[in-house]
């Protein structure tokens, strides 16, 4: 059977559970999951019960996909994303967005918790992810029968909405939310970089590193699905006074600059 009938078995079964036109999908990172409380949701399923989709394996993550509205708009969230680490190919890593999208959204918004490699940015920072680097060893585009979905070499000369990434500055300085704008690397994982791999990093012209987000972004590309990304700085990547890393102390800087990141993106959504 081939991916777009396996898209279309999850769609059909989404919608028999009321997960009728969303406009807007929403990807939450490690860390990001308070969004929700804003949201008056109307349906929820685990992950384990849609076809074909993948499972969250990370103790952290919730493996949910709900639907509802936020700020007059439907939304569908992922509560809890997919990773190479976990064993997934980054054809699974990405066919939640391409049921997202065959449900009908017509924005993506991402979110990630990341490593600040640029020592000028601070844990608890948020960075609008401007362009990025792809260090996974492979695409979500690299399979037969690609062409059938879309363009096969996809354009990214501007992987990131311009429109909506103008408009999170906006909403920023509005709420007075300070705001980087920068290039996010995304390795595979799950192990951490090692202060060699910092500095490679910082030479090449990353501003942070993550494990996540790029094969999504390739494939909103790939649909022409406009998306926007946010990177929460969760630790200081200082190869010269690198400290062993706490994840528990990760979490806790993500969820200290969720706040943040949840104004804009309820701002964003009610401007779409």
């Amino acid at each position: 059977m081939s991916i777009l009938k396996y898209i279309e078995e999850a769609v059909a079964y989404l919608k028999q559970r009321g997960f009728e036109k969303p406009e807007v999908g929403i990807i939450l990172g490690t860390g990001l999951g308070k969004i929700i409380e804003n949201v008056s949701i109307e349906a929820e399923v685990s992950y384990n019960h849609i076809p074909y989709f993948p499972t969250a394996t990370v103790e952290f993550h919730k493996g949910k996909l709900i639907y509802g509205t936020l700020e007059g708009k439907k939304v569908v969230l992922m509560q809890g994303r997919f990773h190479v680490y976990e064993g997934y190919s980054l054809r699974d890593v990405t066919f939640p967005v391409r049921v997202m999208h065959l449900l009908g959204i017509k924005h993506l918004l991402v979110s990630n918790a990341s490593g600040a490699i640029n020592l000028n940015f601070k844990k608890g920072e948020i960075m609008l992810i401007d362009d990025h680097i792809n260090l996974q060893g492979d695409s979500p585009l690299a399979f037969r029968g690609v062409e059938k979905m879309g363009e096969r070499f996809v354009d990214m000369s501007a992987p990131y909405d311009s429109e909506m990434n103008k408009k999170l500055e906006q909403i920023a300085s509005e709420n007075d939310i300070k705001i980087h704008k920068g290039v996010y690397a995304s390795v595979v994982g799950p192990q951490l970089e090692t202060r060699a791999e910092y500095r490679y990093l910082k030479i090449i012209g990353a501003d942070a590193v993550g494990m996540s987000t790029v094969p999504e972004i390739i494939v909103a590309n790939h649909l022409k699905l406009p998306v926007s990304a946010i990177s929460v700085l969760t630790d200081e990547c200082d190869p010269d006074n690198l400290k062993p890393v706490d994840i528990a102390d990760i979490i806790a800087s993500a969820e200290k600059a969720e706040p943040n990141m949840i104004t804009l993106f309820t701002e964003l959504i009610k401007q779409l």
